[in-house]
């Protein structure tokens, strides 16, 4: 008997795939569970504090946002201008929202973040090295390994987040 697989699962998917599907498949599942998380919710429950830190729900999109353009386009492909965010503070203050910002606009940015992180990732060998300011030096492979890593932990807090706006908890 043969037994069906839920085609939203794409790390499920790929579980005999090469190493790149794998890595890029998982962290696109990630990527979606996170979005997922501000569905249905209104601007002003994404941006309600529900733990004593200033963690929101749309703080989480607007800062892996940041951390996505961060990561591909400015480590792996710069342009002219790019500078790397290092600091505790650039990071704290990708958190940060305020009225302007809406769910659409978070998705819609946190989208095209993700799809030109997307092009920069599928034009450089996995084994592709960079200058890090901080770690010496990194691979693509790293760099998608900690994505992976960054993006869970913080679609595990928007999951929590979103338990205790309206209920709602669960991956898909």
């Amino acid at each position: 008997m043969e037994q069906t697989i839920d085609p939203t699962l794409g790390p499920v998917l790929a579980r005999t795939a090469d190493e790149r599907a794998v890595l890029d498949s998982f962290l696109d599942f990630h990527r979606a569970v996170l979005l997922r998380k501000l569905r249905g919710l209104s601007d002003a429950d994404a941006r309600r504090r529900l733990v004593p830190s200033a963690t929101t729900l749309a703080g989480l999109v607007k800062h892996l946002t940041m951390v996505e353009r961060n990561w591909f386009p400015t480590l792996l492909a710069p342009e002219p201008g790019d500078v790397y965010l290092t600091s505790d503070e650039d990071a704290a203050a990708h958190f940060a929202v305020g009225d302007q910002d809406t769910v659409a606009g978070l998705t819609e940015a946190y989208e095209r973040a993700c799809a030109r992180s997307r092009v920069v990732a599928a034009s450089l060998d996995l084994d592709h090295v960079v200058p890090h300011p901080q770690l010496g030096e990194v691979s693509l492979r790293w760099v998608l390994v900690h994505m992976i890593e960054e993006t869970a932990r913080h679609a595990g807090h928007a999951d929590i987040l979103r338990e205790l706006t309206d209920g709602e908890s669960g991956a898909i």
